[in-house]
């Protein structure tokens, strides 16, 4: 497919261009990754500038993201990938093989740095979501802040810099540019730009900005940051739609295969029916979601690959508000599981009063079933993130569903995050919904050639 940036997009790339530390603050769905890919292939290919570009991700995110967005765009066949996960290992196979773009998750950041010491090879790093970097004290702020000479070009990526205020701001800023803009230490930025907030006579639990300090601090970083809000981009449609591709990990998808195997060489493509298609077709995207009912109605856990996007998916939303549709009920079961550690208002969508108290802002996390919430409620005042944990075959449903926030009295850009297994069952339904073809005829196609392609393999 051929890129046609968008103004905005143009802008960017030539910032990365221009500028060997940037931080890029776009909202979701403004397409941050390929604008970073644009900029490394050129200064890789055109300008001969960079050598080597690590880019560090949440771990879904560098399984799939990155090296799936290149594989759209023409101008990008050129970049070679290595995504450096797994065990340790897996990790030096994978950062010895010969590539322009190495990829790791951020969690094996200080055993990279450690690894390679002072032989630092990447002369380029792009931090995804730099709002995980945000702690000063965390250890991988200080892996980073070690090896920070050595890097000639850096990139951040996130569309919520200071999720808790202005002071998260610092430690990123820090890695751009070493403490030349904010201060050397978080100590001093403190003092001059805020005050004590909330405090007993021992200990200060927050801080709140002085008056001018918001224009101050972004005077001081303006020529490395570039902010910008989806709403103020009228070329951007009012609903956005995000794939998030999901990669099953190799135990994952030894199990996904060997039970889609199972259950496709049961059944005879040309004696298949609507019924049978409907039950053999949740199956395989229950095994998508990662859980399985058996004969009993017990949850069979098969893998935790989409709930992991899941939850990074929740963080890089940083606070903001999100409704769930889920698929089935173990979706729903396990998914509140999942949250239950997190410091989110968690509630499923059962009354008026869950209707009102989302609209007015007290619950970060409302789960939906499409079929019980897809028509007629008015949830647009509460949000405007929408994630499919898990899609189904019923295009009216789907669309219903998403109206919820799409609807008039929604002040925000709509972002629709579908949750996709690469090569599961998932990929079938997408396709479908996104041609608006998503029918029981296309379930039985579907099938019918997965069907085909398993026998041809066995």
């Amino acid at each position: 497919m051929k890129f046609k940036p968008h103004s905005y997009q143009r802008y960017n790339i030539n910032r990365i261009l221009t500028t060997p530390s940037a931080a890029l603050w776009l909202d979701m769905g403004l397409g941050k990754t390929v604008i970073t890919l644009t900029a490394i292939n050129d200064l890789k290919y055109n300008r001969f500038a960079i050598n080597k570009v690590l880019v560090i991700a949440p771990k879904k995110v560098a399984q799939g993201t990155w090296t799936n967005e290149a594989m759209k765009w023409d101008h990008l066949n050129l970049l070679r990938f290595s995504i450096c996960l797994g065990s340790q290992t897996k990790r030096i196979k994978a950062l010895n093989k010969p590539a322009d773009v190495y990829i790791i998750n951020r969690d094996n950041v200080v055993w990279l740095v450690d690894y390679y010491k002072n032989s630092w090879p990447f002369d380029m790093v792009v931090i995804d979501e730099s709002s995980s970097f945000k702690n000063h004290q965390s250890k991988r702020f200080k892996a980073l802040k070690q090896i920070r000479p050595h890097i000639k070009r850096q990139v951040q990526l996130t569309g919520t810099p200071s999720p808790n205020g202005l002071l998260d701001i610092w430690a990123q800023i820090y890695l751009l540019d070493g403490g030349q803009r904010l201060g050397k230490q978080i100590t001093g930025f403190r003092e001059r730009y805020f005050e004590p907030d909330q405090r007993n006579r021992e200990r200060i639990f927050s801080y709140a900005a002085k008056d001018g300090a918001d224009h101050k601090i972004h005077s001081l970083i303006k020529d490395i940051v570039v902010s910008m809000k989806a709403s103020d981009y009228i070329e951007l449609p009012a609903v956005m739609y995000n794939s998030v591709p999901v990669v099953l990990d190799d135990k994952a998808k030894k199990a996904y295969t060997k039970l889609e195997k199972e259950m496709l060489l049961e059944v005879d493509e040309a004696e298949i029916t609507a019924a049978s298609a409907a039950v053999l077709g949740n199956k395989l995207l229950q095994l998508c979601n990662g859980a399985v009912y058996d004969e009993s109605r017990n949850i069979i856990d098969i893998h935790n690959n989409k709930m992991e996007a899941f939850l990074e998916l929740i963080e890089a939303l940083n606070g903001a508000p999100a409704l769930i549709f889920y698929n089935f009920q173990h979706d729903k079961i396990r998914i509140q599981k999942a949250l239950e550690k997190k410091n989110l208002r968690v509630r499923e969508l059962k009354t008026a009063e869950d209707e009102r108290d989302w609209n007015n802002k007290e619950i970060d996390v409302l789960l939906a079933h499409p079929a019980s919430a897809g028509y007629g409620l008015n949830l647009q005042q509460g949000g405007n993130h929408i994630i499919w944990f898990g899609l189904n075959w019923n295009l009216e449903l789907y669309q219903q569903a998403n109206a919820r926030l799409a609807r008039q009295g929604q002040k925000e850009k709509v972002f629709i995050h579908r949750l996709t297994v690469l090569g599961g069952m998932d990929e079938n339904v997408e396709d479908a919904l996104k041609g608006k073809a998503a029918t029981q005829e296309s379930l039985l196609t579907a099938l019918k050639a997965r069907i085909e392609k398993v026998k041809e393999d066995a």
